[in-house]
Parts: C-alpha cells; sequence; structure tokens
C-alpha cells in the first residue's frame, strides 16, 4: 500500500512537472514553429509535365480568411483547405499558360455540394477552367458520389469518371425552408411582424406553418432559373439537351455509374489507381511511382500570387462584403456597418487608389447598417469609379449597398434582389406566465415600453412601427429608382420583397451586366482610365498571425476566436444533421439581427438550394 501511495504521489507531481514543462516550453517552441513556418520563403516546386490537382471539397470563399480563425480551426481538428475565388482564379490563369502544367485534376471524391460555394461562385471557377482546356490543356475529373454542385464544375472536364461502387445524384434543384411558428406557438412565444411587400419571406418560418402562395411562386420561378441555368451549361459540355437532362432528373434522379456511362453524363467507370495509371500516362511519370506528378491547387497559388501581381502605384481596391450586414463593426463573417464605411472613407481619401470593386455575397439585414454603407459608397462614387461584382447572393440589403455604383455585374445564377423590408417584435408572455412569471409597468407615457417582450403590442403600437417600416421601404424603392435611373411605378412592381436570378434582374433593369468579379475588375479599370498599369489591394485588411501575436492588427480585423459563426467544416450529411443545421442557420440569423430600428431589409431566411 506505501509503495502504490508512493508511487501514484510520485506519477503526480511528474504529471504536474510536464504540465509545467509543456506549458513554458513547448507553447514558445510551438509558436517559433509557427513563425518560421510562417517566414519560411521556400517556393513550391513544379515538376515538369505535372497536373494541378483541385480539390473540390476545398471551401472557396470571398475575402481571406482570418489567421487566427484558421489556427483556431488547425487547433480544434476541423480545419479544411480554404482558398479565396481570387486565388483560385488567379492559379488557373497562370496554370494556363505554365508549360509545367499539362492538366487540371478536379478530385471529387470527398466533395460534398463542392464545399461552400454557391453557384454563381462555381460559375465563375467553371469558365476559368473552361479557358483552361480551350488552351489545349487536359482537364479530367474523378468522384465517388456526384450531386449537381461538383457534377455542374466537373462537367467542363475532357474526360469524366466515376468509381464503379459510386453513383450520380441528378434530381433537380429543390428548397425545403424551416417554418417555427408551429414551435413558438406550442412554448408561448408570440411573434408581431410588420412588413412591406408581398413576397418578403424573411419573416414567414416566424409566423406561418407553410410557404405563402407568393413565397411559393417567387421560389419556384427563382428554381426553374438556376435549374434552367444549370441544365443549359452542363448540356453544352456533355452534347446534351436540356430536355435530355431534365427526362434524367424526372425518370432516374439517382444514377448507378454503368447508367450514369450510358446517359453519357460520365465518359468512363474506373476504380482510383486505374485513374491514377492514365494520369502517370499523361504526366509522363515512370510507371513504377507510387503516383502522378502533381502539384496541389493551393501551394500552385502561392507561385501564382507572385508571377501575376502588379507593381503601380495606381491601385483598384476590392472590398469583400460577405455575411449578413450588421450595425457597428461586425464579427468575422459579418458586414459591420460602421466597419465598412470606415473601410470606404479611406479609400475615397487615398489618392493611390483610383477605383472600388464591391464584391458582394450577402443576404442583407440592418436597414440602418445598409444605409450607412451606401452612403459612404455614394461618396466614394462622386470621386472614383465604383463598380459591384454580385456572388452567390446579393439580395435586400445586399442590394441596397450596389445601387449606387457605376455599374453592377452579377452571373446569371446569382440570387438577387428582395427589395422589401420588415420588422418583427416577438413577446414572451405565455411562456413566461406559464412558469409563474409575470411583469407590471410604471411609465411615464403611453409609447414608454413599445417594443418590449413581456406583452403582445397594440394596434396604435403596430402602427407607428408599420410606419417606421413604411418609410424604410419607400426610401429603398428611391434609391433603387434613381441609382437605376428606373421609373419608382417600375421599381415598385418588381420589388415587393420578389428575389431574382442573376438573369432574370438583368432583364429587369436591376443588374447592368453579366460576369464574374475579374469582369468587374476589368471594367474599373477602364473607368479609372488605368490600362494595364494597376495593382489590386483587397480590403477588409486580414492580419498576420505574427501581428497578433505581438498585438500588431489591423483595424478591420476583429480579434482571435471572436467569431460565433464559425462551422464544423466536417459536418455530416446525415439528412437529420442537415436539418439541425437548417435551425442552427435560423437561429444565428435571429441573433444577428441588431438594427436599432428593428427593420431589416434582408433575403428570405436562409434561402438553402438542395
Amino acid at each position: 500500500m506505501g509503495n502504490f501511495i508512493k508511487q501514484t504521489f510520485a506519477s503526480l507531481i511528474g504529471s504536474l512537472l510536464g504540465l509545467f514543462i509543456f506549458g513554458s516550453i513547448s507553447t514558445v517552441g510551438f509558436f517559433l514553429l509557427v513563425f518560421a513556418a510562417a517566414s519560411s520563403d521556400s517556393e513550391p516546386k513544379v515538376k515538369d509535365s505535372s497536373m494541378l490537382v483541385f480539390d473540390l471539397s476545398t471551401q472557396i470563399t470571398d475575402g481571406k480568411p482570418d489567421s487566427g480563425l484558421v489556427l483556431q480551426q488547425a487547433l480544434s481538428g476541423n480545419y479544411q483547405k480554404q482558398m479565396t475565388l481570387r486565388s483560385v482564379l488567379d492559379a488557373l490563369e497562370k496554370a494556363r499558360t505554365d508549360k509545367r502544367i499539362v492538366g487540371v485534376y478536379l478530385d471529387a471524391r470527398n466533395a460534398s455540394g463542392a464545399g461552400s460555394a454557391g453557384f454563381a461562385t462555381l460559375k465563375e471557377i467553371r469558365k476559368a477552367l473552361g479557358k483552361f482546356r480551350d488552351s489545349g490543356k487536359k482537364v479530367v475529373a474523378y468522384g465517388v458520389g456526384w450531386g449537381e454542385k461538383e457534377y455542374y464544375l466537373s462537367s467542363v472536364a475532357n474526360t469524366v469518371m466515376v468509381n464503379p461502387y459510386g453513383g450520380m445524384e441528378i434530381n433537380g434543384f429543390s428548397s425545403q425552408p424551416m417554418f417555427l411558428a408551429g414551435a413558438l406557438e406550442k412554448f408561448g412565444v408570440g411573434v408581431q411582424i410588420v412588413r412591406v411587400g408581398k413576397f418578403k419571406g424573411a419573416v414567414e418560418p416566424l409566423v406561418l406553418k407553410q410557404l405563402s402562395p407568393e413565397n411559393r411562386e417567387q421560389i419556384q420561378i427563382l428554381l426553374n432559373d438556376l435549374w434552367g441555368e444549370w441544365r443549359g451549361t452542363v448540356g453544352k459540355s456533355r452534347k446534351m439537351t436540356p430536355q435530355q437532362l431534365q427526362s434524367i432528373a424526372d425518370t432516374k434522379g439517382l444514377l448507378e455509374p454503368d447508367e450514369a456511362k450510358t446517359n453519357r453524363l460520365v465518359d468512363k467507370v474506373a476504380y482510383f489507381d486505374e485513374v491514377v495509371t492514365q494520369l502517370k500516362q499523361l504526366t509522363k511519370t515512370d510507371s513504377k511511382e507510387k503516383s502522378f506528378k502533381q502539384i496541389d491547387l493551393d501551394e500552385y497559388a502561392q507561385i501564382a500570387d507572385k508571377s501575376l501581381s502588379r507593381d503601380s502605384e495606381n491601385k483598384i481596391a476590392v472590398v469583400y462584403a460577405e455575411g449578413a450586414i450588421v450595425n457597428g463593426d461586425g464579427e468575422g463573417g459579418e458586414v459591420g456597418g460602421t466597419r465598412f464605411a470606415k473601410i470606404f472613407r479611406r479609400l475615397r481619401q487615398d489618392k493611390d487608389v483610383k477605383a472600388v470593386v464591391l464584391r458582394v455575397n450577402s443576404p442583407g439585414g440592418s436597414a440602418t447598417a445598409s444605409e450607412i454603407i451606401q452612403r459612404e459608397i455614394r461618396l466614394t462614387r462622386d470621386v472614383k469609379p465604383v463598380v459591384v461584382s454580385m456572388g452567390d447572393t446579393a439580395a435586400s440589403g445586399g442590394y441596397w449597398i450596389a445601387v449606387d455604383s457605376n455599374r453592377i455585374f452579377a452571373e446569371p445564377n446569382t440570387i438577387t434582389g428582395s427589395i422589401g423590408v420588415f420588422g418583427s417584435i416577438p413577446n414572451i408572455q405565455k411562456l413566461a406566465n406559464d412558469n409563474g412569471i409575470t411583469w407590471d409597468s410604471v411609465k411615464t407615457a403611453k409609447y414608454a415600453d413599445i417594443g418590449t417582450a413581456t406583452r403582445p403590442q397594440s394596434d396604435a403600437e403596430l402602427a407607428i412601427f408599420q410606419s417606421s417600416v413604411n418609410r424604410i421601404y419607400n426610401k429603398f424603392l428611391e434609391k433603387v429608382a434613381k441609382g437605376r435611373n428606373l421609373p419608382q411605378a417600375k421599381v415598385a412592381e418588381i420589388a415587393q420583397g420578389r428575389v431574382w436570378s442573376g438573369k432574370a434582374a438583368k432583364d429587369i433593369g436591376l443588374v447592368d451586366e453579366i460576369g464574374g468579379l475579374d469582369a468587374a475588375i476589368e471594367y474599373a479599370a477602364t473607368e479609372a482610365k488605368l490600362g494595364d498599369k494597376w495593382q489590386l489591394q483587397e480590403y477588409p485588411r486580414r492580419s498576420s498571425f505574427s501581428e497578433r501575436f505581438f498585438g500588431k492588427v489591423s483595424e478591420e480585423t476583429q480579434t482571435v476566436f471572436k467569431s460565433s459563426n464559425n462551422k464544423n467544416l466536417l459536418e455530416s450529411n446525415h439528412p437529420l444533421t442537415v436539418e439541425f443545421e437548417k435551425l442552427k442557420a435560423e437561429i444565428a440569423a435571429v441573433q444577428s439581427m441588431n438594427d436599432p430600428l428593428d427593420v431589416y431589409a434582408r433575403l428570405p431566411f436562409n434561402l438553402v438550394i438542395e
């Protein structure tokens, strides 16, 4: 027994000593390793006849991910490859003329929905891949479980292959909004709504148990537009008509590998080792080698970034407005009105910045914050060109901040419009009363407690809220009419909170031109009369890990680990998990609503295309 106690005590002391040593030495060592890696000037090596490997599970974002967030993901074990759209496009353009690169291998074995990118982002990447292929180089795609997203991107390939035990899902698009009204009712939470626009579906999950006829109509038209673009684009690459693809979606839905080949959706059914053998031949790799000569796209992007960078005093600023629009500075993944207004003020005053491209990828949010940003954009446009590039989504508040630019670019499958305004006033009176909680009130004026969550609002109080919403909606219409040079009656007709595809938005005058981020940048350079003498600068600025560690951070960035919107990037695709994530997204959307007047210009809640 004595020996046991001695051994236990010694073990305890040893453990404590080990923890002390680890805390005081290994942490320093860890940071030294990080700094050493960060400061390394070694450049990825590219062998002759190499394939550029593009892992389709890579998360594609507009702006650069914050270094602190990347470290957080790495330490938590949730890290996944992340690249910006700009770096992907630049790398593919560099590879197109790089004699060492013979082709691109699209690896869809672990892809599920082609990462987090939407169809407008995939459209831009697809065009870059098509340009690469048209240069005479090969694009090869291989997957196991193809879905519409990854197949949309991969169908541009010269050769598409599928695993013998894989399959393909070609069953069209759907959207299944989640409605919370029944649950709120069950738990005794009431929600009163004030809104303008019969299509303003953002509030429906809180007050209805199914889609309204107007919301169902707009979602159906939007899905038809996006599905039509998908069929036309994929069909052109695979030499199939849209009608043939529609027939497959209606009669098959899920195709086995042989069926996919018979229907000309894939060229070969092959195991991965057979694909490797083919890629070895393409890259002139010795058959005895374990794999073919290759370099990952994210590594190659480091080379492309250096070789394509320009050295010029003339700057084109690209500002990434990515995420919900919120009042104040906002957190990571949000567009803070105060923070982005400050960015535009600085860019307006910077004489080296000759033009600004605003990349919008936002469902909207706070009407107040949208107006704060839009005002600064308007003032900036008076001094230098401001061009908007719409990403996957640029709706409601996301459209509000775009409307006063010189020109608006969108992809045909961008989701935009949603010109409408709403406010929601929750009350928890029944929930509280059922659990023994009550309130009393003492006030000095009739409306002193207006907006309280402890009781429903009276008709007179709702009328006050409705007046505020009407005023902001009319201001929104005026801005669109003036910015787009459209009659206000026409704007009122196409507004009503209705959502449009990029193609439809161009037809009705909400968008000027179909094109991506590159097209918007080139237009900005032309407007500023820069020729090819310009250099890109991206905002918000992201501080490096070493800057954070030593306390030297950019004003536009938030503190390490602050973002509450970080998702587990390795989530399961189990149907129950998908629905749970929808619920999380709805709750997060409500939490981000911080407008001082509680008035919002936002897309219908988390419209998800499945």
